[in-house]
């Protein structure tokens, strides 16, 4: 029904899923969409969406970082190097590793980051496609950009290599509120600090709403361009 609306993930928890059958049903969506999905991770944090989930899980909540990056390696190996049946990194240990459905881009689907820690943003520059952070104040935002762009440079990536995104909720739990001028000049202070792919979240109560916000959202596209 659509042939360019992008599918995405804000952010999904690999730690949730077993890293191989991830990487399968990835794989097959990208696959599906012809090179429309994102997938945008995160490690999780305290509180009922962190300890809780990994207990559930049965997966340490100790080195949950590094897991997580484990986890985006393994899923890029079975994408690009299906020959290769091993993967052994200091958390995951496969071998015999199965050939899988092959995704619409050689190289897999785009992975962001999510997150806005120091670790975090090295961790973005050095080995994520993008960067996908719940906004902090414009001017931290810039500032963590140059950061991103910065551990980029020491990895030898240009500094294009990370897109620059913004996760923002445009209604309830509001970072920007308002009618279409006052939340575009909000997201305009966000785009001059350097993003260029923004995740609007629709904070709505009931499926009657969606539509509204829809609308009103397609009333800031032509501003925010």
């Amino acid at each position: 029904m659509t042939e360019r609306v992008t599918l995405g993930t804000a952010a999904l928890m690999p730690v949730l899923r077993r890293p191989v059958q991830a990487a399968q049903t990835l794989a097959s969506i990208d696959l599906l969409s012809q090179e429309r999905l994102t997938v945008s991770v995160g490690a999780g944090f305290p509180g009922r969406f962190g300890k809780p989930m990994y207990a559930a899980s049965q997966v340490p909540w100790e080195r949950r970082f590094a897991r997580l990056d484990e986890t985006v390696a393994l899923w890029r190996q079975l994408w690009r190097e299906p020959e290769n049946k091993a993967f052994h990194g200091e958390l995951l240990h496969f071998d015999d590793l199965p050939t899988m459905t092959s995704p619409f881009r050689k190289d897999g689907p785009s992975i962001w980051l999510a997150g806005i820690t120091p670790t975090a943003l090295a961790r973005t520059g050095r080995m994520y496609d993008g960067w996908l952070p719940y906004p902090p104040d414009p001017a931290d935002y810039k500032a963590a950009l140059a950061d991103v762009h910065r551990a980029a440079a020491e990895r030898g990536r240009a500094p294009d290599a990370v897109t620059p995104a913004l996760f923002a909720s445009v209604k309830i739990q509001a970072v920007a509120a308002g009618g279409a001028a006052e939340v575009a000049a909000r997201l305009a202070e966000y785009t001059a600090a350097g993003a260029r792919h923004l995740v609007l979240r629709l904070g709505t109560t009931g499926l009657e709403e969606i539509d509204d916000q829809l609308g009103r959202v397609a009333e800031l596209l032509p501003r925010l361009r």
